[in-house]
């Protein structure tokens, strides 16, 4: 327990990036761990949602990994630590030797602490190589992308209660704090617009955040039902809008000429690129009716702060990087960044997506967002760990999941799953199959640890301290109780020992984890006036330069931090998804998360709570396509698309568009992303989860096989038909 026995630990929820508080109170028995609130908890003063509450059920879970476990002739057996350690230890040696530094890839995790990331990218480029990364690249790559090139911070620009107090106009484009994120989304979004603000959501599902803005005796919630993919043309058509009235009213103050005059590049390229834009053509390819986006425009642009909320329905496409780019133009031209109440702020799904980002868990940047090729930043680095750091970016996960088995020999996995998370996981559990060695770090034998060489069975997050970083850019302190399994180890004394093996105690053995933090000061600028003690229980937003510093509230207020100090506006053009419906595949497939449950549902899926409120996967379909295809509510279905098939139940409803289905990558018997397409972003190497050709069909059982025979698909009985209407 923390420092008085009998008192319960304040600690930071383990799921979404709001980085609520909670209390963690165990009793006599170490496994005995529960949930208490936290009143005055800084972020969420004590509310929390389902998922926090039942938070502390998979601490002693019984599938817990318990001992270190080593693979002989395809079976797993118990191991010592000295076994494990010496296994892992000879076999990254012998890969480095035999094929070179780069035969290795690390993954971090956006579930562990700064701490951990932080050491585990070291460990990587002291090995040799930039081939570290994390679900960032799954998630917000994109969004990082253009944030940092436009703008200079691959973060919100703002803070949750800056927005709640100063917003008049709340844009959520591809987000569902709904459910993503339920405290924020009812704290301090649902909060501004009781008190007057305006919500327009972008999305092409209706869910719990269109109902939650769906509040009597007001009219201040739209839902512009977009077409998955089309997120550019309905942005176009906004700014093309404003463009438009600005001229026909020049001192309405539809554009802030002063802002866009003194602080932003680019605004010519902007307006050629709409020059001979077709507002209705690209209203129609939106799947949204004109007058709604136009006036959505008016909304926005009229406002006095208007805030952009941006998710994983603009950055998880091939062109994630320009709808990015596309709500900052947005932005830019209205004035609407450098102060409270506006900006960009992407919604960070996970507990620490934020800071395993910030510490240099990344292929192209060290700790602080330093890029690895920048000769002054990297040697500024270099003269910390005393040791050099290749200059050229390494492989992102998804490029070394791409190697694996080819030119990448061996991986390290800390806390992560990609069998689960990557984009066409039957692909991706061959190629991790094919590897010479692999070592998985965990809680649970997840999906991916099944294929691993070597487990380690690592403490959850109620078990240890260190911090981590939410999405408004907050550094918070989490604090541990008992370990409640005696041969379990943290991830930090695993990587601390992995990387003295390695290399040498010096570099890599440190007196507890603030020792770790200290060290991460000083190769980290934006976090380089942070301190254990200065954090406390409120913690500090980054940028904090020096010791002392408050953080910022919202960035930008004087300029941006990119090399002209002016933000940069960028016309961009729609470009389709990497799939579009066929004969074959006439459906589009899109995916999102669940309230009840987190990302690859390792540990969601194991409480009881969670699990009765979703226990297996399910997909929305519209009810002209279930009439056109004979499906029935509750029908058991097949999902399928050019690379593999699952089995779900049929959820008949009017939330998503005809044409369009909508499933959720939580449950392993039936996942989505068997099915997701991995083409992926040219610059920010992200994958299109949002946008795939698929096709559905009533099971049919004949004699224990199931025939996924859809509407469309050529089939080995012939060409199937839709049922008759």
């Amino acid at each position: 327990m923390s420092a008085e026995d009998d008192e319960p630990v304040k600690t930071i929820c383990p799921y979404c990036g709001v980085g609520c508080g909670i209390k963690v109170n165990q009793g006599d028995d170490p496994g005995d761990v529960n949930f208490m609130p936290w009143g005055e908890a800084p972020v969420n003063e004590g509310r929390v949602c389902i998922k926090g509450g039942a938070a502390t059920q998979v601490v002693d879970h019984e599938d817990r990994l318990t001992e270190p476990l080593i693979k002989e002739d395809g079976e797993f057996r118990e191991a010592t630590w000295e076994e494990a350690y010496s296994r892992i230890v000879s076999e990254m040696e012998r890969i480095r030797e035999e094929n070179g530094p780069d035969a290795m890839g690390f993954f971090g995790s956006s579930k562990t602490m700064n701490e951990e990331n932080y050491l585990l990218q070291k460990i990587a480029r002291r090995y040799g190589t930039n081939n570290v990364d994390n679900c960032t690249r799954m998630c917000h790559a994109s969004t990082v992308w253009a944030l940092r090139t436009s703008l200079g911070a691959g973060a919100m620009t703002n803070s949750m209660a800056d927005l709640e107090a100063s917003a008049d106009v709340f844009w959520i484009q591809g987000a569902n704090p709904g459910e993503q994120h339920p405290i924020a989304n009812s704290q301090y979004f649902r909060q501004a617009v009781l008190e007057g603000a305006t919500v327009i959501q972008v999305d092409p599902h209706a869910n719990k955040t269109t109902r939650s803005f769906e509040i009597e005796e007001t009219d201040r919630h739209m839902h512009l039902q977009v077409n998955p993919g089309a997120d550019i043309p309905l942005l176009n058509v906004v700014l093309k809008t404003i463009l438009e009235r600005h001229e026909e009213e020049p001192d309405a103050g539809w554009i802030d000429e002063a802002f866009v005059e003194e602080r932003t590049e680019g605004f010519d390229h902007l307006k050629e690129t709409l020059d001979d834009f077709d507002k209705e053509a690209a209203a129609e390819e939106a799947g949204v009716p004109l007058e709604d986006i136009e006036l959505a425009a008016e909304k926005y642009a009229m406002a006095n702060n208007a805030a952009i909320f941006t998710g994983m329905g603009m950055s998880q496409h091939a062109c994630g990087v320009d709808n990015v780019q596309n709500e900052i133009n947005l932005a830019l031209i209205t004035g609407n960044l450098g102060k409270a109440g506006a900006g960009v702020n992407p919604l960070r799904g996970q507990n620490n997506v934020q800071g395993t980002s910030d510490v240099g868990a990344m292929p192209n940047v060290l700790p602080g967002y330093q890029l690895v090729d920048d000769d002054e930043a990297r040697e500024s680095v270099e003269d910390v760990w005393g040791f050099e750091v290749p200059d050229e970016p390494g492989l992102t996960n998804v490029e070394i999941s791409h190697e694996a088995g080819r030119s990448v020999k061996g991986l390290y996995v800390m806390g992560e799953n990609p069998v689960m998370s990557e984009p066409d996981g039957n692909e991706v559990e061959k190629r991790l199959e094919s590897l010479e060695f692999m070592v998985a770090q965990d809680i649970f034998m997840t999906e991916t640890a099944e294929l691993a060489d070597v487990v380690l069975p690592a403490t959850t997050w109620a078990e240890r301290g260190g911090t981590v970083t939410n999405t408004d850019r907050r550094v918070q302190r989490m604090r541990g109780a008992e370990k409640v399994h005696e041969n379990t180890k943290h991830d930090l004394e695993v990587l601390m020992e992995v990387g003295s093996r390695l290399f040498s105690e010096e570099e890599f053995r440190f007196d507890d984890v603030e020792a770790v933090f200290e060290e991460l000061r000083e190769v980290c600028p934006i976090y380089h006036g942070m301190t254990y003690d200065a954090l406390g229980e409120t913690g500090i937003q980054w940028p904090c330069y020096e010791e002392g510093d408050e953080g910022d509230q919202f960035l930008y207020a004087e300029s941006f931090d990119t090399e002209s100090g002016l933000g940069q506006i960028e016309g961009v053009r729609h470009q389709p998804p990497a799939e579009v419906p066929d004969e074959e595949y006439p459906l589009i497939l899109t995916t999102a998360r669940l309230e009840e449950h987190y990302n690859t549902g390792t540990m969601s899926r194991r409480s009881p709570t969670l699990s009765r409120q979703h226990p297996e996967n399910f997909v929305d379909v519209h009810p002209n396509d279930a009439e056109r295809y004979g499906i029935e509510d509750g029908d058991m279905v097949t999902l399928r698309s050019r690379r593999g098939e699952i089995e779900v139940k049929a959820q008949v409803t009017e939330d998503i568009k005809e044409g369009v289905v909508w499933t959720t990558p939580h449950f392993a018997a039936a996942s989505a992303n068997r099915l997701t397409n991995d083409v992926l972003d040219d610059r920010a190497k992200i994958p299109e989860y949002k946008a795939a050709a698929a096709d559905i069909a009533v099971t049919v059982t004949d004699g224990g096989e199931s025939a996924a025979d859809g509407a469309g698909s050529e089939t080995e009985s012939g060409d199937a038909e839709p049922a008759d209407d």
